[in-house]
């Protein structure tokens, strides 16, 4: 039922019946998508970036861990001069999956140009709030409408110009919109904040695994020299396998099995996998006793090379390696924390060409590592651990604080929640 004093935006959602409804194209003086022009063009000393997908983000600003490529001045003039963009212009990728990287460009450029997966949204600033516009078109409501109305065709999402141009944008007040704004504003700012701690925290654990598991920083008290070994001389290795899925028996036990695509967790307390007994014992697959490090041998994109610890017993596929330290000589958080600053290295070993390489069980056995005595890996461990606690609780923080603004984007869009314009924002 529709709540008094409130109106219903076709295909999105409500809004108070004092806000006006537009269609996108009606805010903007121009809504456009790029080309691509011939790689003569492309070049490393302009001052023109040329933008693709993969420079855009969710969180509403360019991604500074992608090299930015550029455009020739001849270029951006001539068939590109049709998507020059400048900053304060929106962005939105048009062709996915996935939908929804929206940004701001920034003033760090004059101009900018782009390709024909994005598409350009400039604001008349007289009549609509860029940072509020921004904010809708990041949101649930917003994303939503132009997915449902995408083309899916072998695998991709695709927006054409004309429905990026028919998106309904619900407008309060200017002067509510700026109020909006400057709310959702300060919550960017707080998650910004807690975003550059959490990097500072993640550099400065990198730099401790350098110093400390290479022994250049030592504890007081441990002075003794470390011993070169390899990781096969301390450690017993198998590799997992999968039981046949042509027989319904051996699936849907009560045996966790992980996939490599698991390692992420990077400490495994819980994979959707599950296997029978059955599965288990007429595969190559093993149980894995808890607290062993497991290696992806082979996985999609950044997966060959991780590691994990599992924190339950379970068993795996033949992508993964588990190693099995002998605890009288060997920390497993130790042995974790040494492969995983090794994960260059690790991915450098594989056979094979390509993103198609693997690594194997003899491979990770001649792998040298120095061993310090069994209680100077504790202290290590133990510091480095700590350190990961720490990252980890303000991982959590964050994805709250993203979590409570969401909602709060969703309550203020739709003027469930309204803001007073004489009000102060906090």
């Amino acid at each position: 039922m529709l709540p008094k004093g409130f109106q219903q935006i076709h295909g999105l959602s409500i809004c108070p019946i004092e806000w006006s409804v537009v269609q996108a194209d009606e805010i903007c003086s121009k809504i456009t998508k790029g080309t691509t022009p011939s790689k003569s063009e492309i070049v490393e000393n302009s001052n023109i970036p040329f933008l693709r997908v993969n420079n855009l983000t969710f969180q509403g600003k360019l991604n500074g861990n992608n090299e930015l490529i550029f455009v020739t001045e001849f270029a951006h003039r001539g068939v590109l001069a049709r998507s020059i963009a400048y900053p304060n212009d929106i962005l939105m990728n048009i062709v996915g999956p996935p939908l929804g990287k929206v940004v701001l460009l920034p003033d760090t450029y004059l101009e900018y140009n782009l390709n024909q997966a994005i598409i350009i949204y400039r604001i008349n600033p007289r009549d609509v709030d860029v940072i509020y516009f921004l904010g809708y078109l990041k949101s649930h409501y917003a994303q939503l409408w132009l997915s449902s109305r995408s083309k899916k065709t072998s695998g991709q999402q695709n927006l054409t110009i004309e429905l990026c141009k028919e998106l309904p944008v619900p407008l309060p007040s200017l002067p509510e919109q700026q109020k909006i704004a400057q709310i959702l504003s300060t919550w960017d700012k707080a998650i910004e904040k807690l975003e550059a701690l959490i990097t500072a925290k993640q550099k400065r654990k990198k730099a401790l695994m350098q110093q400390l598991l290479t022994g250049k920083v030592r504890f007081a008290g441990f002075d003794g020299e470390w011993r070169k070994t390899k990781i096969g001389d301390f450690s017993k290795l198998t590799a997992g396998g999968t039981p046949s899925t042509k027989i319904a028996n051996y699936w849907g036990g009560e045996i966790p099995w992980m996939n490599s695509g698991d390692v992420h967790q990077r400490n495994i307390f819980f994979v959707a996998g599950r296997i029978t007994k059955e599965g288990l014992n007429s595969s190559s697959t093993k149980l894995i006793p808890i607290n062993s490090v497991l290696v992806a041998l082979a996985g999609q994109g950044k997966t060959r090379g991780t590691v994990a610890i599992n924190k339950i017993k379970l068993a795996t596929n033949q992508s993964i390696a588990a190693i099995i330290p002998d605890n009288n000589l060997l920390n497993f958080h130790f042995l974790f924390y040494n492969l995983e600053s090794r994960y260059e290295e690790l991915r450098s070993l594989s056979f094979g060409d390509g993103g198609r390489g693997g690594l194997n069980l003899s491979i990770l056995k001649d792998i040298q590592i120095d061993l310090p005595s069994k209680l100077e890996q504790q202290k290590i461990a133990t510091v480095l651990s700590a350190a990961d606690k720490e990252i980890t609780n303000h991982q959590n923080q964050l994805a709250a604080l993203k979590h409570q603004k969401q909602g709060l984007m969703q309550q203020l869009l739709t003027g469930k929640k309204r803001v007073k314009v004489n009000q102060v924002a906090a």
